[in-house]
């Protein structure tokens, strides 16, 4: 199959690190590393002709010109035009696809040139904005999709970016979008104004297509009722008195709406039924009287925000809240994208959302960040708050724990471990512990599918206690998974 070439265009002073990180995504991203090639002027080799001569051959060569136009116009030739406009009307002759990105920047930064170019691509064809660099990326990611099913390569789109829902734009709230850019504006500088029309916004959004066809990211963000069409798009609120599963409940709650109603009901949910210090306030003073909840808001936000967005709509389970008494467990169907471990999460990561078009509004509402630094924010909150360290596990789902202050010492070691019938004691459940160790002892080749059975309790369950022994110290494993063996540490 012949690869579709793609010209990457900008100032040379300009979008450097942009047009070298395009350049290595697209080469090796799983699905558009198959189709397309890009070039950039940094990889021509030495030659005898002029570089102007060079890069309008590219264009001519090209199927996809993709300029990236920020404040600068760059070099002018005799007529006073700069080798990217060049190279930009030569596209537009030849009647190449072209995609262009914006920086959003203030207007008095950008060059007069620049602002005229920008103007006349405005007039030819729909160009996007980006902030920052993991903002272009996915406006780039969607387009070349878009491009790649409307040239019938591909006939498949990720959830968010599936417009087979039937939901019409009479389904979708005005108010929630006039709403949505006032907010964006305040708090990332949204480019359009107030005043845009629903279907203007949806189109800057990538979330409806040339036929008015909704994407489903534009139902589950601005749906008058999202759960008509996604049943399972809601989110599910426990609270339990102990440190397990079992009745009675003190509160139960399932939140419908869409993505920020979730995100905000159920971030309400758990601050509300935590303790909450009060101070006094001194004589006199106006301010206001000081308060201190027990978690972090922050982080429980972050935690809450992340598996909504980041979970699996295709999934028939909900997004699960569940407040214990020495714990804040947030459940989200779905797995981590491929590449990124448990592990990883401690750290700096890269940005990998699952549904990039619900991602990226709210990013502009200032619900998430695009750098990967989520899960880091959730562990520098606890541990400022003096909270022990936030865990995350991936099994059937991915799980965020976040401990609280209360009585955490005097949880039992394996409650997150052992079904509830173990659970009502603590010395119980250091029997299914110690039953499990003797197990090992016996036969320290033995799977964890074998000590499912012989305990009685599931593969996720004998999972998590391996994982308290070997945390403790207890339990090690000598080779992989198939041909290793535990080994039990000191006299136990």
């Amino acid at each position: 199959m012949k690869r579709i070439k793609i010209f990457i265009s900008s100032v040379q002073s300009e979008f450097a690190e942009e047009r070298a990180m395009l350049c290595q995504y697209i080469r090796t991203d799983v699905l558009l590393g198959k189709f397309f090639e890009p070039f950039i002027f940094e990889e021509v080799p030495a030659n005898e002709y002029p570089t102007s001569h060079v890069y309008l051959k590219e264009v001519e060569l090209c199927d996809i010109y993709m300029g990236l136009y920020g404040n600068l116009y760059g070099y002018e030739d005799e007529d006073g035009v700069s080798p990217t406009e060049r190279e930009y009307d030569l596209a537009a002759t030849l009647h190449k696809s072209r995609l262009i990105y914006i920086k959003s920047i203030g207007e008095e930064k950008r060059h007069p040139k620049e602002t005229a170019l920008i103007r006349k691509v405005e007039r030819d064809i729909v160009r996007k904005t980006f902030v920052d660099i993991d903002g272009l990326r996915t406006s780039v990611y969607a387009s070349l999709i878009r491009y790649l099913e409307e040239k019938e390569y591909i006939r498949w789109r990720p959830f968010d970016a599936s417009n087979d829902n039937g939901a019409t734009l009479e389904e979708l709230d005005e108010d929630k979008m006039r709403n949505f850019i006032h907010m964006a504006r305040a708090k990332r500088n949204f480019p359009l104004p107030v005043e845009t029309s629903p279907v203007s916004l949806l189109t800057h959004l990538d979330l409806i297509d040339d036929k008015g066809r909704l994407a489903n990211a534009a139902v589950l963000l601005f749906g008058k009722k999202p759960q008509k069409y996604f049943i399972t798009s809601e989110v599910k609120c426990v609270q339990f008195y102990g440190y397990v599963v079992e009745k009675p409940m003190p509160a139960y709650q399932i939140y419908r709406g869409d993505v920020f109603e979730l995100v905000d009901q159920a971030t309400s949910f758990v601050m509300s039924r935590i303790n909450n210090w009060v101070g006094t306030r001194a004589e006199g003073e106006k301010a206001d009287i000081p308060t201190r909840p027990e978690l972090p808001i922050d982080a429980v936000k972050e935690a809450i925000v992340n598996a909504v967005c980041h979970r699996d709509y295709t999934s028939n389970a909900s997004v699960q809240i569940m407040l214990f008494r020495d714990r804040l467990e947030v459940w989200n169907p779905g797995t981590l994208p491929y590449g990124l471990t448990v592990q990883k999460l401690h750290g700096p990561h890269k940005s990998l959302p699952a549904n990039p078009l619900l991602a990226d509004p709210m990013y502009w509402n200032g619900y998430i960040e695009k750098v990967g630094t989520g899960t880091e924010d959730i562990i520098n909150k606890c541990r400022e708050y003096g909270l022990r360290t936030p865990e995350f596990y991936q099994e059937e789902d991915f799980r965020v724990i976040i401990w609280r202050t209360n009585e955490m010492v005097n949880a039992p070691k394996c409650a997150r471990g052992v079904p509830e019938v173990y659970q009502s004691v603590p010395e119980v459940c250091q029997n299914v512990q110690d039953s499990l160790i003797n197990l090992i002892k016996s036969n320290p080749s033995i799977s964890r599918d074998e000590l499912s059975k012989q305990l009685k309790i599931s593969v996720r369950q004998v999972r998590n206690i391996i994982d308290q022994l070997r945390k403790e110290g207890k339990l090690i494993r000598e080779g992989g998974d198939y041909n290793g063996k535990w080994i039990i540490v000191g006299n136990m």
